[in-house]
This record gives C-alpha cells, structure tokens and sequence, in this order.
C-alpha cells in the first residue's frame, strides 16, 4: 500500500486572522472612484487611504497606532485638482509619500510624526509630464529619490524627485494603457502588462524591451504581473471562459508557462502582492472577500496552493505592509490592510510557532531603509541589490528624516536641452544673459515702486489741502 508523501514547508500552516474591532480604523470614506489601484500604502509609521474628497483628491494619512473611530475634521492631504488615482511610500523614508491623480500630474509630500491642525496641500514638488491621468506609481527599489509614473497617455516617466528632472522617459513601448508596472528586485528591470494584452520586459536605461509575450492569459480583462526574487515572472489574468489564472513565467522561454493554476470564475481583477522573503503571492480580488495564497519553489508543480482567507465583507482596496513594519516576536508573515466601504482592517498573515524565540527560518535579513545608490549613479549603469537589515530585535523606523529637492538652476529661463541632463550642467554658474535679465527687472521694480510713493505723497498733500480748506 503507498503512502502518500505531504510536501515538507514551513508555510504549510500559514493562517490569516482580521484584527479585532478596536485594532481598525472606523469612519474613513474611502474613494469610489473606478480605478483598479489598491487605494491604500502602508509602511512602519503610517497608513495612507485614498478618500472622497469633494472639489478635487485627497487622501488620508493616519500614524499606524491612531485605531479606532477617525475625527471627521481629521486633516487631509489635499493638492490634485482631479481624484488621486495612486499612492506609494517612498521605501527609503517612511515619510514621504507620492500621489498621482485624474489630474494628469504627481505630487510628492512630506508627512510630518505629529498629526497636522489643517489639510497639508503644499506638496515637496509637482512633477508634470503625463499628458493625461496618472495611475501608477513606483519606487525603484534600491535608488534614492527614483520614481516611475505611469499614465493613460500610454507613457513610462521614470523621475528624480529630488531635483524634479525626467530621468527616461519610455514613450514608444505600449500602443494603449499600460495596466500594471512592477521593477525587478535590484531595479535594473521592469515588467508591464498593456492593454494590447502583451507582458513586456524593459530595460529602461536602454529603452529596450528586452522580452515579450502576447496573450500570456486569454481573457479580455486587465492583466497584472510581478517579478519574483530569481527573476521569474507571476502574472495574473483571465481565461478565455473568464475564469482567474495564476501564472509562473521564465523569462528566457516565453513559450509556454512554467506552471498554471486556474481559481473561480470572477470578474474582479486580482492584485498580486509578492513577499520575496517567504517566496509566498497573495492574491486579492478587488469586491472579493477572500485573500489566495500560494507557495512558489523550485520543485514542480512549482506553484503550490496553501490556503484561502475568507471574510464577509467585499474589498474595496488593499495595502500590504513591508516586512520591516511586521511583529517579529508574534511570527507574523504578512500583514493586510483591508479596505471597506467606511473603514480599514488590518489582517495578520501567521506561521503557528509554539516558541516565543526569534524565528530565523521565517525572517532573513530583508531590505530595510537606507538606498544601495543614488540616481545618478543608477542612471549611469549601476546596479546593486537592496541594502539588508535583521529583524532579530525587531525594527524601529527612524525619526523624521526630510527630503530635500534641489531644483537645477532654478532662475534660468533656458529649457532644458534633454532628459538626461548631467551634473555638471545642473552645478553651472548662472549665464551673463540671465544676470543682466534680473538686473533689469529689479531695476524695473525700483522705477515702480518710486513711482507709487509719488503718487502717495500727491494723494496725501491733496488730502492736507481738502482737510485745510474745510477747517
């Protein structure tokens, strides 16, 4: 009689618990807008939302320990003239926080430790070169102040937020909106899913797709992919009955998948979040009530299904916490932050470990805060892999740190000649024709201002005059 062998993993027993009533946050309106971007980021500090907002979009940014019911008057960040399409926490300050909007541009903001008195609206810069709405945002994940855009004017803008400047920008790749965009783990490439239902792999220093596969899902709907931590590809779509589909993709034969799981018959799209540590996908469908997760590996079926979550209430959006901000001592894995129609809920993904002892199997070291390089440098060439810490004493996120943007020759009129502008442009003097510009102008604001004392020390010997013949 054969027996049958269970696969040995420690993740076999993973389970999923919502927190309890007192650990949500109560009474966020959260957006209704018609957008498949998950509405919510999270790091070790905060919690974003992207909320209604009357006249305009705003969103929401709440300090992690601020549970409970949420004061109506509590500030918002307010800014875009259009509803906020994304949002996204820098990985390497917990805060700073970029938005992209229906309002065609993207706005990086400071968030301060202590709760504002009223709505912060001046963002740390605008940055304007989408000409129509903006729904995507990432940061790469191991330069400084490097972040990608992505609009409905089928455009890829990869950003220097701290000088404000286009770095690339990758116009000519999609022929229609691009649906999802996710870099590799040391930023040196992207993948993109497109409306024209192709799976693309870009080097965007080269402005090369460096590979592609046309309908790697049959369905019509919107496709979604992610790089895993060996460089595979997970994509998520439809078949051609509509049923959802969990892809596994090796990028050097894009002939037939590595492994192939078929789910249920939904037309939600479903949001892929990649936890390279564990090598675990969770898979969310927005107005599902229920997170999938599966095991990824190196042996076959490749793709092993562990368990499913399941709620009552459908999800509107969801946020996933970085590793660094999980509770190491309580051997959480994962942590969901889950949308409803009025307020968020957090859900803890859990290995069931009977010591209380730091767990190294479940947490190696993972990246933590500090950059690997600067955008320069990344731009140049360079690439290197995310700067690793250990959570073995739990991790304490820094206190305030500011982003400073440092725009280049800020006075000089001049457009810029490129994209690419290099540093020793950006460092130059001011020109003569600048100079003797300024000098005019001050000397034309002096003649003014000489002018109008003139005229107020007419208006008042008139006044004296009136004033005299009345008396």
């Amino acid at each position: 009689m054969s027996r049958r062998v269970v696969r040995q993993s420690k993740f076999r027993h993973v389970f999923g618990q919502a927190a309890k009533a007192d650990q949500a946050y109560e009474d966020i309106r959260v957006s209704k807008v018609t957008w498949d971007s998950s509405f919510c980021a999270v790091n070790p500090k905060f919690l974003a939302i992207i909320v209604e907002a009357g006249g305009g979009g705003a969103f929401i940014v709440l300090p992690l320990a601020k549970t409970g019911r949420v004061d109506k008057n509590h500030p918002l960040v307010t800014g875009h003239t259009a509803p906020v399409l994304d949002i996204d926490w820098c990985p390497h300050n917990d805060n700073v926080i970029a938005s992209a909007s229906d309002d065609t541009t993207i706005m990086v903001w400071q968030i301060p430790d202590y709760t504002p008195m009223r709505n912060i609206t001046e963002p740390i810069i605008t940055l304007e070169g989408h000409s129509k709405r903006v729904g995507i945002l990432c940061w790469h994940p191991t330069a400084r102040n490097v972040l990608l855009s992505a609009g409905s004017d089928n455009v890829i803008i990869i950003w220097n937020v701290g000088t404000g400047e286009v770095l690339l920008s990758l116009d000519d790749m999609h022929p229609d909106i691009i649906h999802s965009v996710c870099w590799n783990s040391n930023g040196s490439l992207l993948a993109t899913t497109c409306k024209d239902k192709t799976l693309r792999i870009i080097d965007p220093r080269k402005g090369q797709v460096v590979a592609e596969r046309a309908r790697p899902h049959e369905g019509a709907r919107p496709l979604r992919a992610v790089f895993t931590a060996d460089g595979k590809l997970l994509s998520t779509g439809f078949s051609r009955m509509s049923e959802r589909q969990l892809a596994l993709w090796d990028p050097n034969n894009f002939e037939e998948p590595v492994a192939l799981q078929e789910m249920d018959t939904s037309n939600g799209v479903l949001l892929p979040f990649y936890d390279p540590d564990s090598s675990i996908i969770y898979l969310c469908g927005k107005g599902d009530s229920s997170i999938r997760y599966f095991e990824i590996t190196d042996e076959p079926p490749f793709v092993h299904y562990l368990n499913t979550f399941s709620s009552k209430e459908p999800q509107r959006g969801m946020g996933f916490m970085p590793k660094r901000g999980l509770d190491v001592s309580k051997c959480e894995i994962a942590r969901f932050y889950k949308l409803h129609e009025r307020k968020c809920e957090p859900i803890v993904m859990t290995v069931p470990r009977k010591s209380d002892l730091f767990q190294d199997d479940l947490y190696p070291d993972t990246p933590g805060p500090e950059p690997a390089l600067e955008a320069d440098e990344w731009l140049s060439g360079q690439d290197a892999e995310p700067v690793l810490i250990s959570l073995r004493d739990g991790y304490v996120p820094p206190k305030h740190r500011e982003l400073r943007v440092t725009k280049p020759n800020i006075l000089d009129v001049r457009p810029p000649s490129g994209p690419r502008r290099s540093q020793s442009a950006q460092d130059s003097p001011l020109s003569q024709h600048t100079l003797e510009r300024l000098l005019e102008e001050i000397k034309a604001l002096r003649e003014q201002v000489q002018a109008q004392d003139q005229r107020i020390t007419a208006l008042e010997n008139m006044l004296c005059e009136l004033v005299d013949g009345t008396d």
